[in-house]
């Protein structure tokens, strides 16, 4: 866990809203994403807020007033009435809470209990939007086994999964960094593997240990 960072266990397929997407585009988005919100990004892929079911619901139930949207002290948050075409830009939470990708695991966790945050938008030192991490994902690093982690790669990944014989195969798991070694007969195949044992449920990071054929020169 000491060595565990945020790229090791982030979400890189991002659900991200742009500014001026509509109040029915974004409540869409989070109904078939099956998710509870997003990040708000500009032009230029840079995270400015965050939107989320909670700020849709407070809109659609935020009655026409002569005293105005509603004031929320402790961040900056827009609720216009939806008879006034609200975008994402109106409803988000401004500015976003973020962290970078090669921060430890232990500071997203104490940012977000500390900010009581569901989601934690991931950023590059421009402020773009590189991935996401839920409270899930950081749970995640505390909860498995080893031992488990490494029946599940042997099992359900190189046996059930690409059918292969695990037995050649070497899996080792260390605070939930995965060691994979045997030989493999294909790069393709060897990242495959990788890239399914990197999203397994506790897994901090994949090392790949693979021997891959020499290509034959051509002359």
């Amino acid at each position: 866990m000491a060595h565990a960072y945020v790229k090791d266990i982030m979400t890189t397929d991002v659900v991200a809203a742009r500014a001026d997407a509509s109040y029915q585009d974004l409540a869409a988005q989070l109904r078939w994403r099956r998710v509870s919100g997003f990040p708000v990004v500009d032009d230029g892929g840079k995270v400015i807020g965050v939107v989320s079911e909670s700020d849709l619901l407070a809109a659609a139930t935020s009655g026409p007033s002569r005293h105005g949207p509603p004031v929320h002290h402790h961040r900056r948050r827009h609720h216009p009435q939806l008879a006034d075409a609200p975008t994402a830009a109106d409803l988000m939470t401004s500015p976003a809470v973020t962290i970078g990708p090669d921060e430890p695991v232990r500071r997203a966790t104490q940012l977000m209990s500390a900010r009581k945050l569901r989601r934690l938008p991931v950023v590059d030192h421009d402020g773009r939007l590189v991935g996401i991490l839920s409270r899930a994902d950081v749970l995640s690093v505390f909860t498995r086994p080893d031992e488990e982690i490494r029946r599940e790669v042997s099992q359900d990944v190189i046996a059930d999964g690409f059918f292969l014989d695990p037995a050649p195969f070497t899996v080792t798991v260390t605070d939930g960094i995965v060691t994979l070694a045997g030989d493999l007969g294909s790069v393709i195949l060897g990242r495959n593997i990788v890239d399914q044992v990197r999203h397994l449920e506790g897994v901090v990071a994949v090392r790949d240990r693979f021997t891959y054929p020499v290509p034959a020169r051509t002359h």
